[in-house]
């Protein structure tokens, strides 16, 4: 069996998926799915109601499992419906991945083979901010994203921004979410952590584009204020309900501790003391 076979049978043991969201890829959606498509034959393409011929494009593609809806709402929403069908169709881990062609399906092995090891924790592929291609945008969005995650949960993490990601289904079951574009990505990572999720991180490679040739459907001023308002309701959320409920569980925990350890205590103590009395009596 050759590392691509390797691959494919750990995806399907895992029951793990890629998901492609896409609204107006058509020139990089076809690369992103043939490339993908060398790892595994489980890939959900979500249509965000592209107005070019990117659905046509997934329909190509017998194999694809394709979500689409005519109106654009965000890739926020496009995850969450992504998460949701691949919920009920039994697979237990998405890795998402765009469909602007930044990222490489060759990094995919690297995902499935750290989902082996660890299995409760959202898999985060970090990219290197430090290349001289990188947007100043992005750069900044992504060290202003790092420093909320870390008060929001006290988790570093090198990279809270990128799309390329893997996430343990089962941990997102019952979380309500109430964003739905750009923003979500930080919703779900900071959520997840507060119902008890890891994060871990991987390195993975990443293309941008020449500026004049780049789709980007990122906006910054509206997109930036979504984040900044999002950012806000989580830190009141942390300082107000998180962080007093997490001091609460373990103060109890301390309690609980203690109780079992004083109810050792007395056990051994009694047995002790009823040993102590029948040993006389039995030369009675």
């Amino acid at each position: 069996m050759n590392n691509l076979e390797t691959i494919r049978a750990k995806f399907d043991e895992l029951s793990a998926c890629v998901v492609i969201p896409t609204y107006n890829n058509s020139a990089t959606l076809a690369e992103v799915i043939t490339d993908a498509l060398q790892y595994s034959n489980n890939i959900i393409v979500v249509n965000d109601g592209s107005t070019d011929n990117s659905e046509a494009i997934a329909r190509s593609f017998p194999q694809v499992q394709l979500i689409s809806y005519s109106s654009n709402v965000g890739k926020g929403w496009a995850l969450r419906k992504a998460f949701l069908y691949a919920i009920e169709h039994q697979y237990k881990f998405a890795i998402t991945i765009d469909s602007d062609g930044q990222h490489f399906a060759k990094d995919l092995p690297a995902f499935i083979n750290k989902l082996e090891e660890v299995k409760d924790a959202i898999i985060i592929g970090s990219r290197n901010m430090d290349q001289v291609t990188v947007p100043g945008k992005s750069s900044f969005g992504n060290k202003f994203s790092n420093f909320w995650f870390k008060v929001e949960t006290g988790i570093t993490v090198p990279d809270t921004q990128s799309g390329f990601r893997a996430y343990p289904l089962e941990l997102l079951k019952g979380i309500h979410f109430f964003t739905k574009k750009y923003e979500f990505e930080i919703e779900v990572l900071v959520r997840a952590v507060w119902k008890g999720a890891k994060i871990e991180s991987i390195p993975i490679a990443v293309y941008y584009a020449p500026k004049e040739v780049r789709v980007s459907h990122f906006r910054p001023f509206k997109d930036f204020t979504r984040i900044s308002i999002l950012n806000t309701v989580l830190v009141f959320i942390t300082f107000l309900y998180i962080k007093p409920r997490n001091f609460l569980k373990i103060l109890f925990d301390k309690k609980k501790v203690y109780t079992s350890l004083k109810n050792n205590c007395l056990i051994q103590m009694s047995q002790t003391s009823l040993k102590r009395f029948q040993l006389p009596l039995a030369f009675l």
